[in-house]
């Protein structure tokens, strides 16, 4: 009996560790969201004909997850940004790394962003973050960070403790 229970733990235990992601970077956002935690998805998703590699923002106060699928460009790296409530892109070129709208070739897979989800202000603020040429890690905590202000929340997206 005994071996039973501990073969059922034992297995218990190295399924939860096989199918928990592993967070690759943390920090804070000074928003309403918390701070968050980055992790990185075991499989590229398909976007645009390419395989993108793909990374997962959590965030300590709202259940949202947000989606950062990284597309290599001509002349640099998009980030697409994918939530429930706000798509975005973050792109890099030689001069700077900042947010736009989605391009119009997204709208063949179902994404567009919507102007009741953005927040206008913050928009134009993140148009230039920093320098071009940012590593991806980099980019991606940057996201991570400031993406919370691009939307416009609502206390449905807000967890009460």
């Amino acid at each position: 009996m005994k071996r039973m229970i501990l073969s059922a733990v034992l297995v218990l235990a190295i399924s939860a560790v096989s199918f928990a992601q592993k967070v690759i970077a943390e920090g804070k956002t000074y928003s309403a969201l918390g701070d968050y935690t980055v992790s990185k998805t075991d499989n590229p998703i398909g976007m645009l004909g390419n395989e993108c590699k793909a990374y997962v923002i959590r965030y300590e106060n709202t259940p949202m997850e947000v989606t950062v699928v990284v597309c290599k460009d001509k002349k640099c790296k998009k980030f697409v940004v994918l939530s429930d409530k706000l798509s975005v892109q973050y792109v890099c070129n030689s001069h700077y790394f900042g947010v736009e709208r989605l391009d119009k070739s997204f709208e063949k897979e179902g994404y567009k962003t919507e102007d009741a989800g953005l927040n206008r202000v913050e928009y134009f603020h993140q148009k230039v973050l920093g320098p071009g040429q940012i590593a991806e890690m980099d980019a991606t905590t940057t996201i991570a960070a400031f993406f919370p202000f691009l939307l416009n929340t609502d206390e449905s997206m807000i967890a009460e403790k």
